[in-house]
């Protein structure tokens, strides 16, 4: 038995779960939210229902480490920090050089900070979080479980733009996909439930939340995924545009007056749903709105729905065919309207779902087919942190060192 802390470093927020492996028992999760504010909140759940949250100073992610771990022992979740094996991290990027985890060393920390270019928003603070670990626990092994590693599998008719080839190889410009640590773990839980190997299985994994894309995965690989260079590529999400007229942008820098930098800003930060309804970037809001007759609301939820449905066409097509649909995340865990209006008419490819039990279904793994579907409908919430840890565990041997 090995106690495992799985840990997503935001800009301003540190998210971790302590999980005992391999009985992937959760022990607790905790969030630090406004980092390098005076009024930072620590927020950690346990044992049985257990909550205790301060609103303290926390200037630095090293602050925030330094509480996180003195509230495991403080609060008997833990006796001394000797408990804790490893530590996985979730980094944004790993380019062709990661297709899976690895254990961090002075090589590997230097080739993440290479790739701040693609990330600039996520790894510096991927890389404050595994450097503050590392002064607190030098001695424990941590592992960087790369967001992009999945999708390396790709071939190269997918992952390849139409753009003069030595951008591919002189500049690394190519399709990298990103989410893989979610569409890993929903995948292998469809491949259990369906009660097949996952080798025999085509599936299409729908992860939708503020950021949103879909994997096509067959035989438990993905072969071809909706985000590309950056996640500003593929469907229409929370605040980002999704896939668009590249010549859009010297067009809105030159009526704009908005730099190359300033449009991506707003195709980023001001677009996707709230910026077509000027309401939310919450869906469950465009949803109300839709419902009382807002008719820019109205178009964005078909506006999000029909990029969705197009692209499971589109992938079932790539694969000859697909076994289950996965519907994963806060929006695909949770929003029946949207299921619906994106499974609607796809009976014709062998997806017969039943509205009775995709209605009000939320936040529970469900299959919301009709039992004669050939094509199976199944709601998984996702659990990035436990593939993190499960690959804590395999990359630095963890169980054997410490059986």
């Amino acid at each position: 038995m090995t106690k495992i802390m799985a840990v997503n470093a935001g800009s301003s927020s540190l998210k971790f779960q302590l999980l005992e492996m391999p009985t992937e028992e959760l022990l607790a999760v905790g969030l630090v939210e406004r980092v390098g504010k005076e009024d930072a909140i620590f927020t950690i759940k346990y044992g049985e229902g257990q909550k205790f949250n301060v609103v303290t100073p926390l200037h630095t992610h090293k602050e925030a480490v330094e509480l996180a771990l003195e509230k495991l022992i403080e609060l008997d979740i833990i006796q001394s920090f000797d408990e804790i094996s490893g530590v996985g991290h979730r980094v944004l990027h790993g380019k062709e050089l990661y297709a899976d985890s690895v254990v961090i060393d002075d090589e590997v920390m230097k080739n993440i900070e290479s790739f701040t270019e693609l990330g600039p928003l996520h790894i510096p603070p991927n890389l404050t979080g595994i450097r503050a670990f590392q002064a607190i626990l030098p001695n424990v092994p941590q592992v960087a479980v790369f967001d992009t590693a999945f999708h390396q599998s790709m071939p190269e008719e997918n992952f390849l733009y139409s753009l003069p080839y030595e951008y591919y190889t002189e500049h690394g410009v190519r399709k990298y996909g990103f989410h893989g640590t979610s569409h890993k773990y929903v995948t292998q839980r469809a491949a259990e439930l369906l009660g097949r190997p996952l080798e025999d299985l085509r599936l299409i994994s729908c992860h939708l939340g503020s950021g949103a894309s879909i994997a096509a995965v067959a035989g438990g690989r993905s072969i071809d995924t909706t985000m590309g260079f950056t996640p500003l590529e593929g469907i229409t999400m929370g605040t980002r545009s999704g896939s668009l007229d590249p010549a859009l942008i010297p067009f809105l820098m030159q009526k704009t007056g908005k730099s190359a930098e300033e449009v991506l800003n707003v195709m980023n930060k001001e677009s996707g749903v709230y910026g077509l309804s000027g309401i939310s970037s919450d869906l469950r809001d465009i949803e109300q709105a839709a419902a009382e007759g807002n008719h820019r609301a109205e178009v964005s939820l078909k506006i999000f729905s029909n990029r969705i449905h197009g692209y499971i066409g589109q992938y079932a097509a790539e694969m000859n065919g697909v076994d289950a649909i996965i519907f994963t995340a806060g929006v695909g865990e949770n929003s029946d309207v949207i299921r619906e209006r994106i499974l609607r008419g796809l009976e014709f490819m062998g997806v017969y779902w039943d509205p009775s039990l995709n209605n009000g279904a939320r936040g529970k793994e469900l299959f919301i087919n009709y039992p004669h579907s050939p094509v199976k409908v199944i709601i998984i919430p996702t659990n990035e942190e436990l593939v993190i840890a499960r690959d804590t565990v395999r990359i630095a041997n963890l169980i054997e060192t410490h059986a």
